[in-house]
């Protein structure tokens, strides 16, 4: 399992998080997934790529990137 960081745009408000958080921990491979809305920063911990994880985050509708 790996941890991967990324930034989200595009979330204002609890639904957001709420939303982040609901598409990645329902996808395979997800151990834990928490989303910071002050800090725009998503933190994974799965079995999945990076690319994998912002495909989940684009499809939720939200601009991800991995966090630098």
């Amino acid at each position: 399992m790996n941890t991967t960081l990324l930034l989200v745009d595009g979330a204002g408000c609890q639904s957001c998080v709420n939303a982040i958080e609901g598409a990645l921990r329902a996808a395979e491979g997800i151990e834990e997934a928490s989303f910071d809305l002050a800090s725009k920063t998503a933190t994974v911990t799965s079995s999945r790529t990076a690319s994998d994880l912002i495909a989940i985050i684009d499809e939720a509708g939200y601009d991800a990137t991995l966090k630098a």
